[in-house]
């Protein structure tokens, strides 16, 4: 091996490993290897195929249309069922004995096991639960029911292991998207561990899930606790949400209030404003408190780089849930726009604002620290720089934030074919509470600490349930003991 190479880059594979797939990704050296490990697991391999009585997908699109949903009647399983791990009654869909009848061929019954099989969504896993009765799968999910010697939520489990996880995507990859069909299910190998041991795996996800939701629900309270944070720390008090009556929904307002603002009722029933009034703290309108805020360009298909080179362009899937960037879906521009566009490259102490997106998730906003590496922004980012002697860019980007989950941009955008907006000239009239920069800095640096606990959490979280995951694949390739 030449050293520095890629071996998942450049290989060879013999004519007579080529019989199942041509394609590339499908003889990675890296992946092969991993499953000759599986393989050489001494209790033995059987396929999906072995070890079920079924494997079966579900009815074509035309087979089965939304129209034919009723409120009461059979569950049918959509992708969406399946994505915790855990089939739920909330939220089901529901179709008519009759329909049940005629798409027989799908039927689950209690104990299938339940494996997404498409696109981005590939590779889930649910055991349907026995308080249903039965049910039935869209064209999306496959069942595989199971012969006495696998217990159904210890294959569910495996499906989602890396050991299962690295055959399904294997199988999976295609030329546009990845999916399975269900001979392709019925190739994946499962180790032939007898059923303490599966019994063993079962426990000990259980633990490490339940571990994991506890983890991510004290930071989701942290991350909650923030908005409450602030507002008490600025005596800004918002009143009680009032029943949702007519009388209620049937309000006016003075047309001096409606000059240079917003002419529709959502706006002028939310009573944010209203609240920094009474809290009688000094506020200005952003665009007063900054030295510039402007959005940033669009770069179609034809400017962008598909070699996980150059310069990444932020767009709203670089910000997550967390209010973090992350780097998972990039966008790579070529390295000749840092000169060619200079005043687009994002600073290090703006806020990021995501201008466009769905009416929920407008408003979505970072503060860049990031100082090692260069960026430039879509058109669906607005850059914000402020005055830091007036504004505090940590302080911003925390109001921001607390205001889009007041669903405060969610009343001020602009909608059109499916999406929503704030232009900059709403952005720049948007008021802020604005106490001194010294109460901006204390607020701001409480919310970091904030923050980074939740942050520490969920960091905490992912290692505990790697650590199951870890020991379960250990148990699963005979490295260790009862």
């Amino acid at each position: 091996m030449t050293p520095g190479l890629d071996e998942d880059k450049i290989f060879i594979v013999g004519r007579g490993e080529t019989d199942l797939r041509l394609d590339v990704p499908f003889h990675k050296p890296s992946l092969v290897r991993y499953l000759d490990r599986l393989a050489a697991h001494s209790a033995g391999l059987a396929t999906i195929r072995q070890i079920a009585d079924r494997v079966v997908d579900g009815p074509f699109g035309t087979q089965l249309k939304v129209e034919e949903y009723v409120e009461i009647g059979i569950p049918l399983l959509r992708v969406s069922d399946v994505r915790t791990g855990s089939i739920l009654k909330n939220g089901l869909v529901y179709i008519s004995p009759e329909k049940q009848e005629e798409l027989a061929r799908s039927r689950v019954l209690p104990n299938d096991v339940i494996l997404t099989k498409a696109g981005a969504i590939l590779g889930y896993s649910a055991v349907f639960p026995e308080e249903l009765t039965e049910g039935n799968i869209t064209s999306h999910l496959v069942l595989i029911r199971c012969k006495n010697n696998i217990i159904p939520q210890f294959l569910s489990y495996y499906l989602r292991s890396e050991l299962g996880q690295k055959q399904i995507y294997r199988w999976g990859n295609k030329a546009t998207r990845p999916e399975l069909n269900t001979q392709e299910v019925k190739r994946i190998l499962v180790p032939l561990v007898d059923l303490s041991t599966q019994q063993r795996v079962i426990e000990t996800m259980k633990i490490g899930e339940a571990r994991y939701a506890k983890l991510r629900k004290n930071a989701k309270q942290l991350q909650a606790s923030i908005d409450k944070y602030l507002l008490e720390e600025l005596g800004i008090h918002l009143p009680t949400k009032p029943e949702n009556t007519i009388e209620n929904r049937i309000f006016s307002t003075h047309r001096k209030e409606l000059s240079g603002w917003r002419f529709d009722p959502l706006f002028h029933n939310f009573k944010l404003w209203q609240a920094i009034e009474e809290a009688n703290i000094p506020h200005k309108n952003l665009g007063l408190c900054c030295q510039y805020i402007k959005t940033g360009f669009a770069a179609g298909g034809q400017m962008q780089l598909f070699d996980d080179s150059g310069v990444i362009q932020l767009r709203p899937t670089n910000i997550n849930a967390d209010r973090e960037l992350v780097f998972e879906r990039n966008i790579y521009l070529s390295n000749d726009l840092l000169a060619q566009k200079p005043d687009d490259i994002v600073q290090s102490g703006e806020v990021l604002f995501n201008n466009t997106n769905s009416q929920e998730l407008v408003g979505k906003t970072i503060y860049m620290n990031i100082k090692e590496n260069q960026f430039f922004c879509s058109n669906h980012m607005t850059r914000i720089k402020t005055n830091g002697t007036v504004l505090d860019p940590t302080y911003l980007a925390a109001i921001l934030n607390t205001y889009q989950r007041l669903k405060v941009f969610f009343s001020l955008c602009t909608n059109w074919n499916n999406q929503s907006g704030i232009n900059v000239e709403l952005l720049r009239k948007l008021p802020i509470p604005l106490p001194n920069i010294h109460k901006q800095n204390k607020i701001a640096a409480h919310i970091r600490e904030i923050r980074q606990e939740a942050k520490n959490l969920r960091q905490q979280a992912e290692t505990e349930l790697n650590q199951a995951k870890h020991q379960i694949e250990s148990m699963l390739l005979g490295e260790a003991n009862p």
